[in-house]
């Protein structure tokens, strides 16, 4: 099947920018090429009917460009050695999505994993994905596709190259000085976050530093998404046992050692990012001050730079509702995308409410809308 979507896909068509560390061109297809290292197949406007079938889907991102179009990207056959992604759009503020738009299939025995996508300063929407060799082979690989034109019928995509090792899976963050940085973690190797680095809008990346779990710690920080605080230092979260934290007052070049949070939290994805109005919305799962399981997805904002919380909008309380990502349009309306139940139903679901309604703790805004179908696997009986 894989041959036959090969042969019938259209391909990315705009020019790389120029080649990053391991960058592999795809026409190294000799017997000893390390297949992690080669490109996925980026296939657009795929067939239906070449789409591999699965069981499981979940672990979403979103974007929004300006003119207000809802792009989503969202794993299928997750958590295997068979993972790839897709990508689906709307057009209508999300209420109802279209097939897939375009597909990033590895090659055999590769896995495309923990896919996010941003739009960066200058309108340009990147799509970022890990591949590993099998499930997990301790080493990945961010890699990226990126478009200028967002909003075309049929936007044109640039080649994918590999920016290092690690896996990304959360939003790059835009320093005040203009620097975006984008936080990996590598796993069972050193247990460390990569953080790469680009000064110039994305043209080249490089290693600025890395943030460490001490041993004999046998898993290291995962997810991980940086702010900005106002004082210039930079804040990390990450996932890590329930949320871990590190510090960097430097620009990223040194960080903190990484220690637990004082936020309860289960040993799952969350959202933070800082909101126009200058809080910070954090999405997370169940009260401030409870360790709940992976349910009661709930947002909360901070006026402090995220020493204290408030509010506490119910986003969905039940079990298995998972991996929130999240934008803000311009007018404040926030959208937020998550998981529930990746196998059977394997439904990725959106939520639209407004910083009011996260102070609240409850709907007030005319903007609440709540688990929206986006993509589902089959109907959920449950409901």
């Amino acid at each position: 099947m894989r041959i036959l979507l090969l042969l019938t896909a259209c391909l990315i068509t705009l020019p790389a920018a120029a080649a990053e560390e391991r960058t592999v061109k795809a026409t190294d297809s000799s017997p000893e090429a390390d297949l992690a290292l080669q490109p996925a197949y980026i296939i657009r406007s795929p067939w239906k009917k070449h789409i591999p079938p699965t069981t499981r889907q979940g672990v979403p991102g979103i974007e929004r460009t300006a003119s207000g179009r809802l792009w989503a990207v969202y794993g299928r056959d997750v958590e295997s050695s068979r993972n790839y992604q897709v990508l689906v759009r709307s057009d209508n503020d999300g209420r109802s999505w279209s097939d897939p738009q375009l597909m990033i299939l590895p090659r055999r025995g590769v896995r495309a994993m923990s896919a996010a996508i941003w739009m960066d300063p200058a309108g340009q929407m990147w799509l970022f994905w890990g591949q590993s060799q099998g499930a997990q082979d301790g080493r990945y690989g961010v890699w990226t596709i990126m478009t200028a034109e967002p909003d075309a019928e049929e936007p044109r995509w640039t080649e994918p190259r590999r920016l290092g090792d690690g896996i990304l899976l959360n939003k790059p963050t835009v320093l005040s000085n203009g620097d975006w940085l984008l936080p990996a973690s590598v796993w069972k190797t050193d247990n460390s976050i990569r953080v790469y680095a680009s000064s110039d809008q994305g043209q080249s990346f490089e290693l600025r530093g890395t943030a460490n779990v001490l041993p004999p710690e046998h898993r290291g920080p995962d997810e991980p998404m940086i702010v900005e605080r106002k004082d210039g230092s930079l804040w990390m979260l990450v996932r890590r046992r329930g949320l871990a934290e590190t510090v960097s007052h430097d620009q990223g070049k040194t960080w903190s050692t990484v220690t637990r949070s004082p936020l309860p939290h289960p040993t799952s994805r969350f959202f933070v990012r800082r909101l126009l109005s200058g809080s910070l919305l954090l999405v997370k799962h169940g009260p401030l001050d409870q360790r709940t399981r992976r349910e009661q997805l709930m947002a909360y904002v901070s006026d402090d730079e995220g020493h204290t919380w408030q509010g506490g909008l119910m986003i969905d309380e039940r079990h298995d509702v998972t991996y929130p990502d999240a934008v803000q349009a311009e007018d404040g309306t926030i959208y937020v995308i998550y998981d529930f139940q990746r196998t059977p139903t394997g439904a990725v679901l959106l939520a639209v409410f407004t910083e009011d309604d996260v102070r609240a703790g409850q709907p007030v805004s005319d903007k609440v809308r709540l688990r929206v179908d986006i993509s589902r696997l089959q109907d959920d009986s449950a409901e």
